[in-house]
């Protein structure tokens, strides 16, 4: 053998240690590179934000400023896009799909499709003729302006840029309110609610038309293959097995996810740890949903939005998916995604000295903007909105999102348009948010100005669910939580909602076991104890629902603070909740010897901030036994009930609550009405003494006749509710009248009024041991009453209370 043929056998693919040593540093050193550069965005988008806040510009306007610069700096583009074997932009537009696909994913989950086939909402109506509006004009107006490229079908072209005008992006504009604090008005909700619907509306169309049209081949029909003598079946190419294979999807995402959803959450109920197992088995099932018609040519970025859309939206395991998926794209991929957007959307390609680049940009604004006012005015007409309200809801509902952004690079590579076309559609679409702290400033002194909406019992309205915020401190308040239910129910239909609330103290030893949660802002608590008394009053709260609950939808909260702040988070609950009552426990609880004990300090403190600073009406339940000394039966009369009427706003609100329990078969109800007795001698000064305010006086009393008439003739005059009238001659009697209710009533029901000056309560507080239950609350609950009787203290809406906030 020679020593060529020696040498030759040698392989000459392998290689020396050294350089396979030499590629692991190599790549360990990108990799920290890129770490870093993360970071270093991370922290100048943060720097950003906090100079634009000055000018009330929410987060998302930094991210973009940030990322197009950063996007256009040349030695980013060297280091990390233009690179010769193009490794760079194929790996950055992988990780753009990845995103975007995890966004459409969330988008679709969060949307209801079942909405497009009930009657038109208001909110609905706000959405259609906007939208309406906006696709006419744009495509009256487009063809004239040449954003396409020469050789594209303009007329399909035309219809597909309409409908990204007509369409607004709800992620977007949800978070840009919410960034302004004005989500929780009037027309931020219904700005909301009508973004929702364009943008569930919009991506459906789109979904379907790209099923059928191919944009990326000049928007033609899809054909059975490229070329006709061979037939490419799961080439993409053909529609009829793009809509075949989208189908299927639909049907197994709404006949089987629905199924597989249910058995998880059942496994993993609220207040337990999630199990590891289950959450990977419905991330594949969901991952092999998506991958359903991808596989025969779909984009897997809408089908992502189909898969999510018609899974089930309720349940433990879908607010969790959603709550992580947006964890991930605040906090890691919308800062990414903005530079990606930069280095694909080059500013120097800008033909900048073209007048018709330029026009491209503003139409491309001004034709979204005015076709929203329109479509806003038109509806406001309809629904009599003030005229600079239709200006402001058509501003908001021209945001543009993500995935517009990310449709206009998407054309741009594809050659659709133009990268200047492409540029300038994307600074249009950072227009359309920069002027949205000007909306807010206008929202917000309209709302200075209105006055706020009454969230109490006695505005309800009865052919709306009732929202109730039902605080806990352990499994013992749950007896009489489930009896509070049952007698609150009223009538089945539309029936009540509860917000079963965990209030849980914030302490050294929990604050050690926090874990990042279900939400941007919410935290896991892992603490053993906490956990089983949660899992606890859960199981208990659902077995109650399951058996006897008919009309009532249970929800489980939790209030995780220290005493001391948490009030604010009971407020918050409550103001996001839209709920017209919350019922606080009493910081006393029951002794086995049928006593009171001396109470929690801390809790006390907690009713006392909330009574002065909540957003709807309150309710302390002092609880005797409620719910384990008197079982509630539907079939026979277990529980007898009286309200105490003296007269008062507290004392109204009392009366609307007793309305609701007037209906529960088991429940016995009687009003007790307190009247002053005028002709009694002595009766008249004190009167004139406890007068004051004489026109204020005539007025409450006015409104408590015509409440309690139309209770009257409701009610008692229907024979659903007895009647007692007590006539009185100061507060003393009205002392020894309680006294002589002593062993007839198991639970009582009373206005708080603490800011009514009554005859007939004038002296009571001077000895009251819990000033926020009022006087006759107190007495009622006082260790001289009845051990056996319930109390329960109501205080209607204070919107003066309201306006010192929470931090009272």
């Amino acid at each position: 053998m020679s020593s060529e043929d020696a040498t030759s056998t040698v392989p000459q693919d392998e290689k020396s240690p050294c350089t396979a040593v030499t590629g692991f540093t190599s790549s360990f050193f990108n990799v920290g590179t890129y770490i870093v550069c993360f970071i270093a965005l991370l922290a100048i988008c943060n720097g950003t934000h906090l100079l634009l806040r000055r000018l009330s510009q929410p987060r998302i306007i930094s991210e973009t400023t940030v990322g197009l610069i950063i996007g256009n700096l040349g030695i980013v583009r060297k280091r990390f896009y233009e690179r010769h074997d193009f490794t760079g932009s194929r790996n950055m537009k992988f990780i753009a799909d990845f995103g975007m696909i995890c966004y459409m994913f969330a988008l679709g989950l969060e949307m209801n499709p079942s909405r497009l086939l009930q009657v038109p909402t208001r909110e609905a109506i706000v959405a259609y003729s906007g939208m309406v509006s906006t696709f006419l004009l744009a495509c009256f107006t487009t063809p004239f302006l040449g954003y396409e490229e020469g050789h594209v079908n303009s007329r399909m072209f035309t219809l597909a840029l309409s409908m990204i005008l007509c369409s607004t992006g709800s992620p977007l504009l949800t978070r840009v309110l919410t960034d302004l604090k004005i989500g929780r008005s009037d027309v931020g909700q219904l700005a909301v609610a009508a973004a929702v619907h364009s943008e569930l509306v919009a991506t459906l169309i789109i979904s379907v038309g790209y099923a059928v049209i191919q944009p990326e081949n000049n928007f033609r029909l899809r054909r059975e293959g490229n070329n006709p003598q061979t037939k490419k079946y799961f080439e993409g190419n053909n529609c009829i097995h793009i809509a075949v294979s989208l189908a299927l999807q639909v049907m197994v995402a709404a006949g089987i996810g629905p199924i597989v959803m249910s058995w998880i959450n059942r496994a993993n109920p609220q207040g337990k740890t999630l199990k590891g197992s289950h959450l990977v088995l419905s991330i594949a099932f969901v991952v092999i949903i998506g991958s359903i018609s991808p596989f025969v040519g779909f984009s897997p970025v809408l089908s992502a939005f189909m898969t999510g859309v018609f899974l089930p939206r309720e349940g433990r395991i879908s607010k969790f998916m959603i709550s992580k998926v947006n964890y991930f794209l605040s906090f890691i991929f919308y800062p990414y995604f903005f530079v990606w957007v930069g280095l694909e959307a080059e500013f120097g390609k800008f033909q900048g000295r073209s007048l018709g680049s330029w026009a491209r940009l503003f139409c491309f604004f001004i034709i979204g903007t005015v076709g929203k006012i329109f479509g806003a005015f038109l509806s406001g007409l309809v629904f009599s909105f003030p005229w600079r309200e239709s200006i402001a809801l058509g501003l908001l509902l021209n945001v543009k999102g993500h995935l517009h952004m990310y449709l206009a690079i998407v054309a741009k590579k594809n050659r659709i348009i133009s990268n200047s076309t492409c540029l300038g559609m994307i600074l249009a679409m950072i227009l359309m948010i920069v002027y949205v702290p000007l909306v807010a400033v206008y929202i917000g002194r309209a709302k200075k100005r209105t006055p706020k909406q009454r969230m109490a019992l006695q505005w309800h309205d009865p052919s709306q669910e009732l929202h109730i915020l039902l605080c806990l401190h352990g499994p013992h308040n749950v007896p009489s939580a489930t009896t509070f239910m049952e007698i609150s129910q009223g009538a089945a239909d539309p029936g009540i909602v509860v917000y079963a609330t965990d209030m849980v103290e914030l302490t050294d030893q929990i604050a050690a076991t926090l874990a990042p949660g279900e939400g941007i802002d919410a935290v896991t608590v892992t603490d053993k104890s906490v956990i089983q008394m949660r899992h606890q009053i859960t199981s208990e709260l659902q077995e109650y629902v399951e058996e006897s609950g008919v009309g009532v939808t249970l929800r489980r909260m939790l209030a995780l603070s220290t005493f001391s702040n948490m009030h604010q988070d009971v407020c918050i609950l409550a103001e996001n909740s839209i709920v017209s009552l919350i019922v606080l426990p009493f910081h006393k609880g029951l002794q086995a010897d049928g006593k009171m004990d001396t109470g929690h300090a801390g809790l006390r403190y907690v009713n006392r901030k909330v009574l002065r600073a909540a957003p709807c009406s309150v309710a302390i339940l002092v609880d005797r036994g409620l719910g384990s000394t008197y079982k509630v039966s539907r079939s026979h009369v277990s529980l007898n009930v009286a309200v105490i009427f003296i007269g008062g706003k507290d004392d109204r609100e009392a009366l609307a609550y007793a309305g609701r329990v007037a209906h529960h078969t088991g429940v016995k109800l009687t009003v007790i009405r307190f009247l002053l007795d005028t002709d009694a001698e002595g009766s008249s000064t004190l009167a004139s003494r406890a007068r004051g305010r004489a026109e204020e006086q005539e007025e409450e009393m006015k409104l408590d006749d015509e409440c309690f008439a139309d209770f009257y003739e409701k009610l008692i005059a229907q024979g659903l509710v007895s009647y007692i009238e007590k006539h009185l001659v100061n507060s003393a009697q009205a002392y020894s009248t309680l006294q002589s209710m002593e062993g007839q009533y198991g639970l009582f029901i009373v206005g708080r009024g603490g800011r009514v000056n009554s005859v007939l309560t004038v002296g009571m507080n001077d000895l009251e041991q819990c000033p926020e239950l009022g006087p006759l609350g107190d007495i009622l609950s006082g260790p001289t009453f009845s051990s056996r009787a319930s109390v329960l203290v109501i205080q209607q809406h204070n919107q003066r209370a309201e306006q010192g906030g929470a931090d009272n």
